[in-house]
């Protein structure tokens, strides 16, 4: 006997899974403190960084390029100190470079 397929929104299917709960939760804590240092960020530079993962208190930062790293490593000290006065439990900021997939 087959049983009748049912259709979830992914907000459907997040509630029904503690993974998927636990997922979407980090993914909206990455954004929200991506917002949070979009000040500090040359605006020129904003669209080549990503919110990533956070785990143990260490947030990584998804990068583009190495010049936008290189970049964005000064600055490091700067955005964890923000983030902290923010009330975000920051212990380092990871910055890890976008792999390039060749054609």
């Amino acid at each position: 006997m087959s049983r009748p397929l049912t259709c979830l929104s992914v907000l459907q299917a997040g509630l029904k899974s503690p993974t998927l709960a636990r997922l979407a939760d980090l993914s909206a804590q990455s954004e929200a403190r991506r917002t949070c240092i979009d000040t500090l960020i040359p605006a020129m530079l904003r669209s080549s960084i990503k919110g990533g993962p956070i785990e143990d208190g260490v947030w990584c930062l998804v990068v583009d390029n190495t010049a936008v790293a290189s970049k964005l490593r000064q600055l490091l000290p700067k955005l964890e100190s923000h983030l902290r006065s923010k009330g975000w439990d920051v212990n380092a900021i990871r910055i890890k470079v976008r792999s390039s997939v060749a054609a």
